[in-house]
């Protein structure tokens, strides 16, 4: 009876841990596989039959001479052990007494940005690995831009290699120096650095003889107790509608899961887009009932009042709105092997929302080594840039860095399914950039954007001569056609508007 209990007691710990996701980032043969596999093997994760595929594949394919190659406890695909490389995103789940991680190993190539990007986008924490004979390189920063991009507020600077140059502290001092300099712009609330070797497992599992001058925890120990539970939203409610639940006459129930914020029994509520309001009767979960819910939860809410709301649509506080426009521009990551196509039109996945989704314009792109900003009319594969949508209906958002679960999207090629790009909003656009038809004055083409190359992209498609129309005062009673080919249009516009 003692044992099941203790058992019982046990499990029920277990699953009360909460959980840390993180990636680890950096240069080929930095060493990152190496680390999760040494965090794995000294922190006593490992079954006794991967240890012996360790030692064996070690000895046949492994790149660390004598020493047991921790790397191929990640690196799986045939051509990763025989170029000693990372390609694919690798995940390793394991636990300790104090927490549970999902580990992200990511590869650092910048062909293979895209991955870093899928590997990190739930990730709360990034490690990002130096190795302490080159110190910080062009690869280094890259990936320190993309963690910023991601909104990721914790990163470890993991010097490894410390071994190689002698456990230097002037050495470690340095790199750590001309990290900062750099990283500070780029807006990260929490960076910790630690000098470490994965090979030898210094400062990885246990603190290091060799280094007595760091006084820091060693890898895994901070691991265990930073604190990433603050990283949520508790002040903005957003609870997109996932589905309706109607199972009786007597229940009608609106599950989702808690984007942000908190939602308490009792609570005046705004669903939108309809903005009708109503009280929160109940708030259900598995268990039963309870008084109130906060993210990453999912639950079921019931409203005092039978308004409609479907998927899609959001619950939130009317004190605390988000913004709610067909307009919006993001930093556009993207993914697809084909280029981008600002003609084309591709659905968009927002929290529960999806609709159609039109690219007005790229502001600029980003060189993602050197952060510079270059003009472009289109992305390719594994480029970024700053993007101007408009969305075929409203979406309701708030800005990536202040909500991640509301300022994240993907588009989506209505031909072939494949998630084109991954999107984190920046905001609304001004007015003077939104799409044409979101204002007065409106083309019949559908964008007062569109380039002479385009215009004789489509004259050669329809073979017909383009022309430009323009409508003014269409919300007004009494619209004025002008065709804005003809030498007096704009005076004939001037003469339109100063009648309005």
């Amino acid at each position: 009876m003692e044992s099941k209990l203790n058992i019982t007691e046990f499990l029920d710990r277990d699953q009360k841990k909460d959980l840390l996701r993180l990636l680890t980032a950096g240069s080929v043969d930095d060493g990152k596989s190496t680390l999760i596999g040494r965090l794995l093997f000294d922190s006593k994760k490992l079954y006794e039959d991967q240890l012996d595929a360790l030692e064996r594949d070690s000895k046949r394919v492994g790149n660390a001479g004598d020493n047991i190659d921790y790397a191929l406890l990640l690196d799986g695909l045939k051509a990763e052990r025989e170029q000693g490389i990372t390609i694919d995103v690798a995940y390793r789940y394991f636990s300790t007494n104090r927490r549970k991680f999902i580990i992200a190993d990511t590869p650092g190539h910048e062909q293979y940005t895209r991955n870093m990007i899928t590997g990190g986008s739930t990730a709360g924490l990034a490690i990002i690995l130096v190795d302490a004979r080159s110190g910080v390189i062009t690869q280094t920063r890259r990936h320190t831009y993309l963690v910023s991009l991601l909104g990721i507020k914790h990163v470890v600077l993991a010097v490894n290699k410390m071994d190689l140059v002698g456990y230097d502290k002037a050495v470690f001092d340095a790199i750590v120096g001309d990290y900062m300099a750099f990283a500070s712009p780029l807006g990260i609330p929490d960076i910790t650095a630690i000098p470490l070797s994965a090979l030898k497992g210094d400062n990885v599992v246990e603190s290091s003889d060799n280094m007595p001058w760091y006084e820091g925890m060693p890898l895994l120990s901070f691991l265990e107790t930073v604190r990433v539970d603050s990283d949520h939203n508790y002040t903005d409610l957003r609870y997109p509608v996932q589905y309706v639940l109607r199972p009786n006459l007597d229940f009608r129930g609106f599950a989702g899961k808690v984007a942000s914020g908190v939602i308490r029994k009792g609570d005046e509520v705004m669903a939108l887009p309809s903005g009708k309001r109503s009280t929160v009767k109940g708030i259900h979960v598995y268990e039963g009932e309870q008084e109130e819910a906060f993210p990453p939860q999912s639950v079921i809410v019931t409203l005092d009042d039978e308004i409609d709301v479907s998927r899609g649509e959001m619950l939130v506080h009317p004190d605390n709105l988000p913004t709610v426009s067909r307009n919006f521009e993001a930093m556009v990551v993207w993914m697809d092997e084909e280029p981008m196509d600002p003609e084309k039109k591709f659905f968009i996945k927002h929290t529960t929302n999806t609709t159609r989704a039109h690219i007005d314009g790229i502001k600029y792109r980003v060189d993602v080594n050197t952060m510079e900003h270059a003009k472009a009319d289109r992305l390719s594969l594994n480029e970024i840039g700053r993007v101007i949508f408009t969305t075929g209906k409203p979406l309701f958002f708030d800005a990536y860095a202040k909500n991640k679960n509301t300022g994240a999207f993907i588009l989506i090629d209505p031909i072939t399914n494949n998630t084109s790009a991954v999107g984190m909003i920046i905001g609304p656009v001004e007015p003077s950039e939104q799409h044409a038809d979101a204002g007065a004055v409106i083309s019949v083409t559908g964008s007062s954007l569109k380039s002479e190359e385009t215009v004789r992209r489509l004259a050669g498609r329809l073979s017909q001569e383009g022309h430009t129309v323009i409508v003014v005062g269409q919300h007004i009673e009494g619209a004025h056609i002008i065709d804005a080919d003809s030498g007096d249009a704009f005076e004939a516009i001037a003469n339109i508007v100063d009648k309005l």
